[in-house]
């Protein structure tokens, strides 16, 4: 089971990556843990929104064979909010391996996606997964691509329906040929953009939506 979690709170990066937080997970029944945290390596990034009061501080995802309580609790004892959610997880670019506790050499952008009042769930997941997912691969120069869609939530807070990890160059949070993939070439930067904003409005995505730029690490805890 993935669970994926908002949280907030001053200098998370520290605790979050601390072999005490790994003990206690492990303890409960954590596999494996991934640490997506806005730090100084991102801070240069152009592009990040929040729907929230405080904007997200860092996104937790954590693989258990126990019970999300107890995970849940754990990540209680080291931010000062939690928001928590069971997610299905899919994997159209598989991002790279790296060493436990080493960063993705990666600006690691996270989007928050709620589904539009207009749009039934069957028909959102459709036009997400079927529909956006090649066009969204096509138009950026993405190395990691992955997909979790909510199928309950598990603490109280705003609703949230779906999260996407993308990969990108260090370079992207600057340039956005970097970003797109566009070689530098201002016509096929602005067919890339046009063509993936006309595919996210399709789904409703460039509403109601949370952007965090973050460092990526990841830990095996069994």
């Amino acid at each position: 089971m993935k669970l994926m979690y908002a949280l907030w709170g001053d200098g998370l990066g520290e605790r979050l990556r601390g072999e005490e937080l790994r003990k206690e997970l492990a303890g409960v029944g954590a596999t494996a843990l991934q640490v997506n945290v806005r730090d100084a390596e991102v801070e240069a990034a152009q592009v990040r929104h929040s729907t929230y009061e405080t904007p997200i501080a860092a996104i937790v995802s954590v693989w258990t064979e126990g019970g999300h309580e107890a995970v849940t609790a754990v990540l209680r004892g080291v931010a000062e909010d939690v928001n928590g959610w069971i997610v299905d997880e899919r994997r159209p670019i598989v991002p790279p391996e790296v060493e436990d506790g080493v960063r993705t050499d990666a600006l690691a952008n996270v989007a928050v996606l709620r589904i539009p009042e207009e749009l039934t769930r069957e028909e959102w997941l459709h036009r997400w997964h079927v529909l956006h997912t090649p066009i969204a691969i096509e138009t950026q120069d993405t190395f990691g691509y992955v997909q979790n869609t909510v199928s309950e939530a598990i603490t109280p807070g705003k609703r949230v329906d779906a999260f996407v990890e993308e990969l990108f160059h260090m370079e992207a949070m600057t340039s956005a040929h970097a970003f797109y993939g566009s070689g530098g070439d201002d016509a096929e930067l602005q067919r890339r953009v046009t063509e993936l904003m006309e595919s996210v409005v399709r789904f409703g995505a460039h509403l109601n939506l949370d952007l965090v730029p973050t460092s990526r690490y990841v830990y095996t805890l069994a």
